[in-house]
């Protein structure tokens, strides 16, 4: 099975191509040109399919991040995915950014991610569940409960600590791939039912 997975919801743009549980390709692409990074997501599928001689008929699924993140950048990727799913008629995955990030952690703890939010809140996943936006000091009480592995973004690490994913490079696009690949093997989710991951209404105007 050849799932294609993309990530625009983040600080960067992740495009992945697999063979079942393979990685054959997989770019990352920062905002260019006071461009943002989505607006390279079709050329970059292209390129993906192109390099592996391939076409959008040979693709058997597609996945996406469906948020929370940036409000362009998740529009961008959850439209995307429903079009190719639809045309194609393949099945469509969305995975949480707060799912993808808690993959991170390889160490034996806990994990505890937090995204900010705005207005002195995060977006809190714990215990494998989104707790939706959360007061920031709210969350500094639950680290002081365990010795939880905490990965947040560079707004946060000043208050939460633990460690940032915009620190490094670290391989989102192939998590996002591997986790849709593995619910594919109990799923058989409908395109109609892939939609943006809005905790927080869009911001007006």
């Amino acid at each position: 099975m050849r799932i294609l997975v993309f990530d625009t919801c983040l600080d960067k743009m992740y495009v992945t191509l697999t063979e079942d549980n393979i990685i054959l390709s997989s770019k990352i692409v920062t905002n260019k040109d006071n461009k943002y990074h989505s607006a390279f997501l079709i050329s970059t599928i292209k390129k993906i399919l192109k390099d592996n001689s391939l076409t959008p008929k040979d693709i058997d699924a597609v996945g996406t991040n469906i948020g929370p993140g940036s409000f362009t950048g998740i529009r961008a990727c959850t439209t995307v995915a429903r079009i190719m799913a639809q045309q194609l008629d393949i099945p469509a995955i969305g995975i949480s950014s707060l799912e993808i990030l808690s993959k991170i952690n390889n160490s034996e703890n806990p994990t505890l991610v937090a995204l900010d939010a705005r207005k002195n809140c995060g977006y809190l996943y714990i215990d494998n569940e989104i707790k939706g936006a959360v007061p920031v000091e709210e969350i500094e009480s639950i680290i002081k409960t365990r010795d939880y592995f905490v990965i947040t973004d560079d707004k946060l690490l000043p208050k939460l600590g633990g460690i940032s994913y915009q620190e490094k490079e670290y391989p989102l696009g192939e998590i996002l791939a591997l986790l849709v690949y593995d619910k594919l093997q109990t799923q058989k989710p409908d395109w109609r039912e892939l939609k943006p991951l809005y905790i927080q209404p869009p911001p007006m105007g």
